[in-house]
């Protein structure tokens, strides 16, 4: 689980990333402007702004368990093994208790993701910023995700396969002693994709919240870009 120091040093990390963002998309020679400010620097803006309070609600403490949208559930690999393993998840305390702790991890792996997306945001190119800026409420977001090509996936698994292969939460581990034959790659891999995308619905749903109310941001460029003002 991400701790109060790293949830913090993530912050700095992105929060100074996205001023860099900032600062070289108003250099760019070219862009189209809309209102006399740059469409590139809005789409980056509220990009990065929605990846930041996305990753702050799933960094904190529970923030995969607690949010339905997020919540990781069992891996497919351990749902179809049988025997003792099939009897003990039939049980909801258990099967609770143990997507729990997988939610857990979800945290430690998403921590490893918040620094690439802001990599993306400062490096991607946008073709149409305008559409963007007036498309569906999370099409910011699914333009980021198709640029990225799964990239979030390719951060986290090895995360999550080391810290299945060195968990030290009973449960977990008893659970993988009991899943005979059980590929533990298979499983981080279920994991990482499970957690792709609820990174993704995250960063979509704030940046909907964001178009919705723009004045909520205090920031002044999306104010104008979205009709705070």
């Amino acid at each position: 689980m991400a701790t109060h120091s790293q949830v913090l040093t993530r912050r700095r990390l992105m929060i100074g990333s996205g001023a860099m963002v900032g600062m070289g998309a108003l250099g760019l020679a070219g862009c189209a402007g809309y209102g006399g400010f740059s469409l590139v620097e809005v789409v980056r803006r509220l990009l990065q702004l929605s990846a930041n309070r996305a990753f702050d609600r799933l960094l904190a403490p529970g923030g995969f368990w607690d949010d339905q949208m997020a919540r990781l559930v069992l891996p497919q690999q351990l749902g179809n093994r049988g025997g003792m393993l099939q009897q003990m998840l039939t049980g909801p305390l258990f099967k609770d208790r143990l997507a729990r702790a997988f939610n857990d991890m979800a945290e430690r792996a998403a921590y490893r993701a918040a620094p690439a997306v802001t990599e993306a945001i400062r490096g991607m190119g946008v073709r149409d910023a305008l559409a963007l800026i007036r498309g569906r409420p999370d099409e910011a977001t699914n333009y980021l995700r198709g640029e990225m090509a799964g990239r979030l996936i390719d951060v986290m698994f090895p995360q999550f396969g080391d810290l299945l292969h060195a968990t030290s939460d009973p449960l977990v581990g008893q659970a993988l002693q009991l899943a005979t034959g059980v590929d533990v790659n298979g499983i981080a891999n279920d994991l990482a994709r499970q957690a792709d995308d609820a990174i993704w619905r995250s960063i979509g749903r704030e940046e909907a919240e964001i178009r919705r109310n723009p004045r909520g941001t205090n920031d002044p460029l999306l104010e104008r870009a979205f009709g705070g003002s």
